[in-house]
This record gives structure tokens, sequence and C-alpha cells, in this order.
């Protein structure tokens, strides 16, 4: 699935209901500069003044409404869960997989990296890290589509783990680019999606049925 990427927003549905008006534009004037801060600083050099004084609004407006960085950095996580993003629909299981995966490697290697950025703040704040938490969930329940269509389709078992699959084909990707910082490869959002579908039609992703635990 695709990290947050905040710059989206769009029109799908959500169960938290968001205000019109002019709340909605300063809300979205203060996430922009959140986005910007961060950014250009890091989560060392994001401060509520400065995001105030970015977005062109009164300090108390951002202290009333998110209290601090944290609810900020949740905020803007929470925000990227609001958009209309669907995963890859290629036709083919390997090719939905490579086509997330390159999705996620232009997400990582953005500038300015705000996507790292917000995944390297989640582990400096509560609020942030239950917010991308949130947001995990939310990509990897419209990943499933994914799974559920190469089920259909035959390319997999029945029984498929749609989230364990998922993890196998995406975690390369992670692991280069955000804990070794590795320089991105072309290939391997591709090498990442072949290996995790040659291992799923094999059945490694495949739970046991009732009959088998027997």
């Amino acid at each position: 699935m695709t990290p947050a990427d905040p710059e989206r927003e769009g029109t799908r549905p959500s169960t938290r209901r968001r205000p019109g008006g002019r709340t909605a534009r300063i809300r979205m004037q203060v996430l922009d500069a959140v986005l910007a801060e961060l950014g250009e600083h890091g989560y060392d050099g994001l401060t509520t003044d400065t995001v105030a004084a970015r977005a062109g609004v009164h300090r108390a407006t951002v202290y009333r409404r998110w209290g601090d960085v944290g609810g900020l950095l949740a905020d803007v996580l929470d925000a990227a869960s609001d958009d209309d993003w669907q995963p890859p629909d290629t036709g083919t299981l390997e090719g939905d997989l490579a086509a997330l995966n390159q999705e996620i490697q232009a997400a990582l290697t953005a500038q300015p990296p705000v996507v790292a950025a917000l995944i390297a703040a989640s582990f400096r704040s509560e609020k942030a890290a239950h917010a991308q938490q949130r947001l995990w969930e939310d990509r990897y329940a419209r990943c499933e589509a994914i799974v559920s269509r190469a089920v259909r389709r035959g390319e997999l078992p029945p029984r498929t783990d749609a989230r364990r699959l998922l993890i196998a084909a995406t975690a390369p990707l992670y692991h280069q680019l955000v804990l070794l910082r590795a320089t991105p490869d072309p290939q391997l959002p591709g090498h990442a999606a072949r290996a995790a579908a040659l291992a799923a039609a094999a059945g490694a992703f495949a739970e046991p049925s009732s009959a088998d635990e027997a």
C-alpha cells in the first residue's frame, strides 16, 4: 500500500465529519504549513508557532484546535486517509504489486522528503504514532482488493492471507529506502513484486483450511 501521501485529498466518503467553509480553509492552510515545515526542517524544527506563521493564522488558533505538534502531525496523517486513492488494477497480481511498489518508491524518494519525515515523526510523537497506525490499517484494507482479484482470477490459493502477502511485497522498499537509506533501485519495485507473487502462488501465504488443521 502506498504510504501517507498528504498531497492527495479527494472525495471518498469518510466516517469522520470534516468542517467546511472558513474552518476547512484554515485547516488546509495549517496542514499545508505542517508539511512544508516538516519537509524543510524535520520533526525537530517543527513548532506550532512556525506553522501558524507559515499558515498565516494566529498561533492561538493552532493551539486551540491542534494543541501541539503531535496533534498537528496526527491531523495530517488522518487527512491522508480521507482521499479517494485505490490500489492499482493492471490485470495481474505481479503487475498490481509492481505498480503499488512504484508508487511507494516515488513517495519515499520525493523531495522534500515529507513521507519519510512523517514516518520518522511517528516514532517521536505518540499522537502521530496512533494516526500512522490508523493510516496503515486504512491502506492495508484498501489493498486487500489486489489479493481478492488475484484469487478470483485463479492466480492465488483461495485462503491467501492478504496482509502477509502485502507486507512481503512492499517491505523491501521500506527496508532499502527508510532503514538503509540506499540509493533508489529502479528494478526493486518489480523484483520485490515478482518474488512475493511467486511465493504467494506457491501457497506461502495461504491459511490452512479446517481440514488441513484436523
